[in-house]
């Protein structure tokens, strides 16, 4: 537009003053201006592509192909066309990557009419997520650099790397009991093929509960006393709020930490076992943006920032599975753990108040934390006081660091076992698994 401006300015300065041979020259220069203007926006709009992914759903460690098809619907050729597939930043930045790129994910193309042109590169899997992959940018323009025209090609692609598992290789753990199977503090249940002993009859005991044989022994009624029911399974209780976590040990304790409680839930499933999850933490699907991915922008940084998605979530509410049994169950879970991301919401406290409702008597309550404040160890020991059954596992390297923030949790009553690194998840399970 400046263009035009200036070349119809010196062509009226040039009419005025008869100045023929510039006023020739603005002539050529509009002409020119405008062909191009023209051109380029027809090349634009004749461009079309698509995305093909071998696999949307992947393992850490696995390798995904992309191929994008680049498509001149026009009958004019396009001299040029930069052709840019964006990814995340954050898959980008640590060493080694998220997501590791084989290939060009860029390139300058020429398009003849009805021409077409691939765009071909994989991705490595190093850490588990939920990552955009997409949109394509466009960029294209005329032979002089007069104008250019970049549009966003085409809706992005969600690729969701699962978390890590860790199996206990080796381990008949179905042989073996629930993890964190304790007996209760109370009764709320009793099993009947589980008699514990006797003790005197008491007004109102049924008939089906006298001890025959030791009221014919002793001369006077006796009741039997059958064992409390144990709990079965686990709920997972995963601590994610970014001010839990020392930013110097980021990401690695916090993945560890997902990588924990993907392995125990995978050990809970493998017995049969219900299994359930809760964390503060905010599920990164929450930053997709819905809409405006194919339309024209006035330059490459604004189409890279309306093909992004957000930077920050303002969601509140805690990350629920349900405990429960079945494999769509451990499915969920290792869904959601992939999509889980630090928070500034809801502290561990917060959520507990937040979902004591959600958790159930019935199985043990596992909370992975990175520390122990006051307030955390409170809040676990009120849960154990109510009749849960509570253990945690502190996710510290340094045993120094372990031994501090394992004494006031200890000091509430609650079991509590130590993270060290990856090779320490498996003796955390086994510990669980002997009781």
């Amino acid at each position: 537009m400046n263009w035009l401006v200036g070349a119809a300015l010196i062509l009226l300065v040039s009419l005025i003053f008869d100045l023929g041979l510039l006023a020739y020259a603005m002539y050529a220069l509009l002409g020119v201006l405008l062909v191009s203007r023209y051109v380029t926006k027809n090349w634009a709009e004749s461009l079309t592509a698509d995305r093909e992914c071998n696999r949307l759903t992947a393992d850490v460690g696995d390798s995904v192909a992309v191929v994008v098809n680049v498509h001149n619907r026009g009958k004019l050729p396009i001299p040029w066309c930069l052709v840019e597939e964006l990814l995340p930043r954050r898959a980008l930045i640590h060493n080694p990557p998220n997501l590791g790129v084989e290939g060009r994910r860029a390139q300058l193309a020429m398009l003849k009419g009805g021409g077409k042109q691939l765009l071909t590169y994989q991705l490595r899997c190093n850490r588990r997520g939920y990552y955009q992959l997409g949109p394509l940018v466009l960029e294209t323009g005329d032979l002089f650099g007069l104008h250019r025209r970049y549009r966003v090609a085409t809706k992005p692609h969600f690729l969701l790397v699962l978390p890590q598992v860790i199996p206990l290789q080796g381990y008949d753990v179905s042989s073996k009991r629930p993890i964190g199977e304790v007996k209760m503090t109370y009764r709320l249940f009793e099993d009947p093929t589980r008699i514990a002993g006797v003790r005197p009859y008491e007004a109102g005991d049924p008939l089906n509960r006298v001890n025959w044989r030791a009221t014919a022994r002793t001369g006077t009624l006796h009741s039997k006393v059958y064992e409390p029911s144990t709990v079965a399974g686990a709920t997972i209780l995963l601590e994610y709020h970014q001010s839990s976590h020392a930013k110097e040990h980021e990401p690695m304790r916090s993945e560890l930490a997902v990588t924990a409680a993907a392995s125990i839930a995978n050990a809970v499933y493998e017995m049969g076992q219900q299994i359930g999850l809760i964390t503060n933490g905010r599920d990164v699907a929450d930053r997709i943006r819905q809409e405006g991915w194919d339309h024209d922008i006035r330059s490459r940084d604004a189409a890279k920032e309306s093909g992004s998605m957000r930077d920050a979530s303002d969601r509140l509410q805690p990350v629920v599975v349900e405990t429960r049994r079945g494999a769509e169950q451990l499915m969920q879970i290792l869904e959601t753990l992939a999509r889980v991301e630090l928070t500034d919401g809801l502290t561990l406290p917060q959520l507990i108040g937040e979902t004591m409702s959600e958790l159930p008597r019935d199985a043990t309550v596992i909370a992975i934390l990175p520390k122990a404040t006051p307030e955390t160890a409170v809040t676990l020991g009120n849960l154990k006081r109510q009749g849960y059954a509570v253990t945690a596992i502190l996710n510290l390297y340094e045993e120094y660091q372990f031994a501090e923030a394992a004494g006031p949790l200890i000091a509430e009553g609650i079991d509590v076992q130590q993270l060290r690194d990856e090779a320490s998840i498996v003796s955390v399970c086994r510990k669980f698994i002997l009781g």
